[in-house]
């Protein structure tokens, strides 16, 4: 291959075997240099003239360490354990499909040395997570990006899931977008119905036939509710399922052992006070109430809503009904 590429782009190729082939546990030897240059790219060059394009790029500005054992290159964008964060973000997010993650996790390995794509063997288990089917994803995504920016409308399908396990359309939707949320690892859109006349999250993995309209969109200050903009802390706290009704105040008795749990959903801006029982507080904050009536149950036996009577009846009511379906000496077919 003597001669394949001019002896011009060794600085370059130089760069590249440090990216792809270097980190600090892993240094590489100008004779390992000299042998991949030859082999991959035809370009023979003698040690010395390897030592000094190293110098170059280290006067250019990149930062290579030498040694006794070789040379490396630090700072590459990314630490492994940083990468790491990223894959697992990708393998654990239910609205990307398998085929759009195992893309994404080879891109992310990239960005780093051939090392870190040797262990990062557990990439190829992406079709063993729970995914979304719909491959429109990042299409909604960039589609919705442009209709924010633009200040235009959204008109789609929305689609949910039916005993056939597929995706089916529920309704047709023309909105107001204003953000792109991830909350729970699902990605929401954040729309206002003009239709419905309030604030709808719909799941951007169930949007089909997505279209920017020319029509504009409702500013945000025009919303009831929302007359200073969007507090994405306010969001997440205050509504953990992204239900769309409006946000009251919450009374609950907490047992304290969960309490931890509740700043987790809740944040840490909720009031927590003693009662006469030492192994509870009652605990105020503003939430959801469609949302509050299923995180209740998810914790119903550490917690009682004490407030709204309206929240708490709705909680009575789902209580009754799953006793009549799990009522003692009952037998379901």
């Amino acid at each position: 291959m003597e001669g394949y590429e001019p002896k011009k782009m060794a600085l370059l190729r130089i760069l590249q075997i440090l990216k792809e082939n270097t980190n600090a546990k892993h240094p590489i030897t100008q004779e390992k240099i000299q042998r991949i240059l030859d082999r991959d790219y035809g370009i023979v060059l003698e040690r010395k003239a390897i030592s000094r394009n190293l110098s170059l790029l280290k006067e250019s500005g990149f930062e290579i360490v030498s040694g006794r054992d070789g040379s490396y290159l630090v700072g590459t964008n990314f630490e492994d354990s940083e990468l790491h964060l990223l894959i697992d973000g990708v393998l654990s997010s239910r609205y990307i499909t398998a085929r759009q993650s195992k893309d994404l996790i080879d891109r992310i390995c990239r960005l780093t040395s051939k090392h870190f794509r040797t262990n990062a063997k557990y990439i190829h288990s992406v079709n063993d997570w729970g995914k979304t089917d719909n491959q429109a994803l990042f299409y909604n995504i960039e589609l919705a990006d442009q209709a924010i920016a633009a200040g235009k409308r959204l008109e789609y399908d929305y689609n949910k899931y039916s005993t056939d396990l597929k995706l089916h359309k529920s309704s047709h939707q023309i909105v107001s977008p204003y953000r792109m949320i991830l909350h729970n690892q699902r990605y929401y859109l954040m729309a206002y119905s003009e239709y419905w006349g309030n604030m709808v999250f719909h799941r951007l993995e169930r949007i089909t036939n997505m279209t920017v309209t020319e029509e504009k969109a409702t500013p945000i200050t025009k919303v009831s509710g929302y007359e200073h903009g969007i507090s994405i802390k306010e969001l997440a706290e205050t509504k953990p399922y992204m239900y769309s009704d409006k946000p009251e105040t919450i009374d609950m008795l907490v047992d304290a052992s969960v309490i931890d749990q509740v700043i987790d959903w809740f944040g840490t801006g909720i009031r927590v006070r003693a009662t006469d029982d030492p192994a509870r507080v009652k605990v105020t904050f503003k939430a959801s109430p469609n949302a509050m009536e299923h995180w209740a149950m998810q914790y119903i036996d550490y917690v009682e809503v004490t407030a709204p009577e309206k929240l708490r009846e709705k909680i009575r009511e789902s209580i009754q009904k799953g006793m009549e379906k799990y009522g003692k000496g009952e037998e379901s077919n």
